[in-house]
């Protein structure tokens, strides 16, 4: 036996795997609506839904807008004019540095009472006070003049060079991330090697370009730089996309800043890197990506109205966050089907829009391969497409959305007093009486014998220990479900509420009552039977005319070679407009046409006299609807409903279960009538 083990909520515990039946019930209204399991995916996936843990899975539209609030968050909080500032800040920290270093010179040669010593240090102090008074005003006209000065503060001249050393290292990292670890180490050896591998990458990319095979140069490149690049690119276009997204997002950060920001930061990185033969390097990659990768925005400016500034590097970062998120916008809104999300990189998903967000991706994703899997779906020639499995889950689903509405002493099979000789068990059983049929329950009467007797052999029978299975009394029911497909159920909201029912219906008789027929006929301006395996995928007529004539016409004849109670049930929202002609083809008419309106009532006299009964379920009954099927009952004895779409599923099914009691309980009297 298996066992099982409780334990008391905390919170954590997760109530249900969300698997494929979950998502295909989420599918179901879609799947009956446009009969397409690629459209019925493609809306599920853009609406998003809520699973049975009531946690929300959004769908794109609704990440797409989380994406888009998040950009503007950043925008309407930050100034990117912090990254001049931070640098102008530093630099004026490092000066003062430099003038208390220079005020000191001057107070030990005055503290020494060596007067010579005293003027030397005096006339140096006076040149350097005024080489500092005299900085330029610009960053790079700072930075390139400090670089010509004699420092008098050894620890202010470390200082300057530290933070050179930090600029020139931010720099190459705001425009080459994925390269942060390579890019930390700036001593001549490691500029080097990175200046080699900016010229066999430049020569490769131009050999890209001009048509030529890569395939072993890359292969050879990341032999000799792969450590460069954390990310493993697996080809050059992947490392060359990478890159550019980097390079674009800094090129993005410049075009945001005001005139004057922008023209300041690029005179300092020219000043930085004037020294390392890199920016020639740099340029001509930039120059060879922007021709690669032309969509990447890379003059795009950002709007930023915020208050809150940003240091340069925390601008490059802030660039490459507002980069991924149109990368994101980019994959999502162009994701027509689940397996697109394939690409998508879940944690920096979740690093952009939380983990809620991150979680919705990783379902939505993979709910193809889960209803694959599950055997409900299929691929065929390029195509998502039902499988027979998938259609009776489908008639399932249905059925017990239907009868989730109803109450509660009304669902399922629906006990029965009378209790006779039959062909169904009720799984009941009965001591044996004179008359009763002999169907002998071996369990029950075993037990009988023993417990009698005790637990000593041999177990002797007697008559009294006999207990037989109960039957219940079964009458066929031969049924023919008409569903209107005229143009106007559709315009009327009642489309998806009919196909419904027909699918719920087919799945109730197929499952509880197997001895049962139930044949499908579609009309419009003319009637067609329906085979069950096409319900999924059945739409309605783009032509007007609802054929009631002909689909009784076809009704008889498949009832005709049914056995047992026959009945024709008609879901439909519109009267009588189209009939056929003698040489079969149809004939319109609105509002209908005499002739119409009789020869759809002789059908139903051919069917009264053929002991057919047809209950008519009208959705959004007109005065002329109402008028006809009163007219219609009057000839036939059957019953009209008047029902909405909300309704209409619980009227059909309950009315049929009803008549399938009623035949049970007086099943011999009906007969002998």
């Amino acid at each position: 036996m298996p066992r099982f083990s409780y334990s008391r909520w905390d919170g954590t515990q997760v109530g249900f795997d969300f698997g494929a039946d979950d998502v295909f019930e989420e599918l179901t209204d879609e799947l009956l609506q446009h009969g397409d399991v690629n459209q019925a995916l493609r809306r599920l996936l853009q609406r998003g839904f809520t699973d049975r843990n009531n946690e929300r899975i959004a769908g794109m539209r609704e990440l797409l807008e989380r994406l888009r609030e998040r950009r503007q968050e950043l925008l309407d909080t930050h100034d990117l004019g912090g990254a001049y500032e931070d640098i102008a800040r530093r630099l004026r920290e490092v000066v003062d540095e430099e003038r208390a270093g220079i005020d000191q010179l001057e107070q030990a040669a005055r503290d020494s009472g060596d007067q010579r010593r005293q003027e030397v240090a005096s006339q140096a102090a006076m040149e350097r006070r005024m080489h500092l008074d005299l900085l330029p005003p610009d960053l790079a006209g700072q930075v390139r003049s400090l670089q010509e000065y004699d420092w008098t503060n050894s620890q202010a001249q470390q200082h300057f060079e530290e933070l050179m050393d930090e600029l020139r290292k931010e720099m190459l990292q705001s425009q080459f991330n994925q390269m942060s670890e390579a890019m930390s180490d700036v001593s001549p050896e490691a500029m080097q090697r990175t200046k080699d591998m900016f010229n066999d990458l430049n020569a490769m990319l131009e050999a890209r370009e001009a048509g030529r095979d890569t395939d072993r140069m890359f292969a050879e490149f990341m032999d000799s730089y792969g450590d460069m690049f954390p990310g493993e690119p697996q080809t050059l276009d992947e490392l060359l996309e990478q890159m550019a997204q980097q390079m674009a997002a800094m090129s993005q950060m410049l075009a945001s800043m005001s005139p004057e920001q922008r023209a300041q930061l690029q005179a300092l990185s020219d000043a930085l890197m004037e020294d390392m033969d890199l920016r020639w390097q740099v340029d001509r990659l930039g120059a060879n990506l922007r021709n690669a990768f032309p969509q990447m925005g890379w003059d795009r400016g950002r709007g930023f109205q915020g208050q809150d500034p940003l240091g340069f590097s925390q601008a490059a970062s802030m660039m490459n966050e507002l980069g991924d998120l149109d990368a994101l916008e980019n994959l999502l809104s162009q994701a027509a089907n689940p397996g697109a999300l394939a690409d998508v990189d879940i944690d920096r998903a979740r690093q952009l829009l939380g983990p809620d967000a991150a979680r919705s991706l990783e379902q939505l994703a993979r709910m193809t391969k889960q209803l694959t899997e599950a055997g409900l779906i299929d691929q065929r020639e390029g195509r998502l497409e039902l499988t027979p499995r998938g259609l009776r889950q489908i008639g399932r689903n249905a059925l017990a959305d239907l009868f989730s509405r109803l109450v509660k002493d009304r669902m399922g099979r629906h006990s029965v007093e009378r209790i006779g000789i039959g062909h169904e068990r009720t799984y009941e059983t009965k001591p044996y009486e004179w008359g009763d049929p002999f169907n002998l329950s071996i369990e029950r009467t075993v037990r009988n014998a023993v417990g009698r007797s005790g637990s000593g052999t041999p177990v002797r029978l007697q008559p009294d220990d006999f207990e037989v299975e109960r039957t219940e009394t079964l009458t066929r029911t031969s049924t023919v479900l008409l569903v209107d497909l005229s143009l106007s159920m559709p315009m009327r909201d009642n489309f998806l509420a009919a196909k419904k029912t027909a699918m719920a219906l087919h799945s109730l008789i197929t499952t509880q009552y197997p001895r049962d027929y139930l044949g499908l006929i579609g009309f419009g301006e003319l009637a067609r039977e329906l085979r069950p395996q096409d319900l999924p995928e059945v739409s309605w007529d783009y032509t007007y005319g609802t054929n009631m004539q002909h689909a009784l016409v076809l009704a008889r004849r498949l009832l005709a070679r049914q056995t047992g109670t026959k009945q024709v049930i008609m879901i439909t929202d519109g009267e009588p407009t189209a009939h056929l002609l003698e040489d079969g083809s149809p004939f319109f008419s609105y509002p209908p046409a005499p002739e119409t309106v009789q020869l759809t009532l002789e059908e139903v006299v051919r069917c009264t006299k053929e002991r057919i009964t047809i209950n008519t379920f009208m959705l959004d009954a007109t005065g002329y609807l109402r008028a006809f099927v009163e007219k219609m009952t009057q000839l036939n004895r059957g019953r009209a409903f008047f029902t909405t779409p909300e309704t209409l599923g619980d009227y059909v099914l309950v009315d049929f279960l009803d008549q399938k009691r009623t035949q049970r309980g007086g099943g011999a009297r009906r007969r002998s009538a």
